[in-house]
């Protein structure tokens, strides 16, 4: 899974701009936790074991870059979680789920539409 990572708050606009014409994937990620570990894990296996639409995936480590954290739950109105997932279309988030409710096969459907 090849990752962009949210490192830097102007980088949020910018992948609002590209969610105009590709699908736009966020985890939010914390490093202390098992279980973000596991869905991370969980997430990549089936990432590479499987043919994935066109998705821009984009990583947060959300202890290092927490107020990035708090912008994304205010630009698209979700609670923040850790783990979460967001998928972003046209500037709005239309999917976040969070721990073990993170499903690939949810994100890829998603995707589709």
């Amino acid at each position: 899974m090849n990752w962009n990572y949210l490192e830097h708050a102007d980088q949020l606009n910018q992948l609002i701009n590209e969610s105009a014409d590709t699908t736009i994937l966020i985890f939010k990620h914390s490093t202390r936790c098992n279980i973000s570990r596991a869905t991370l894990d969980r997430l990549e296996r089936n990432w590479k074991d499987a043919e994935v639409p066109n998705i821009k995936p984009y990583f947060l480590d959300l202890l290092s870059y927490r107020s990035i954290s708090n912008s994304i739950a205010d630009q698209f109105q979700v609670e923040h979680q850790s783990p979460q997932v967001l998928i972003i279309r046209r500037g709005k988030s239309i999917y976040d789920n969070s721990h073990y409710g993170i499903d690939f096969s949810e994100i890829r459907e998603k995707a589709k539409r």
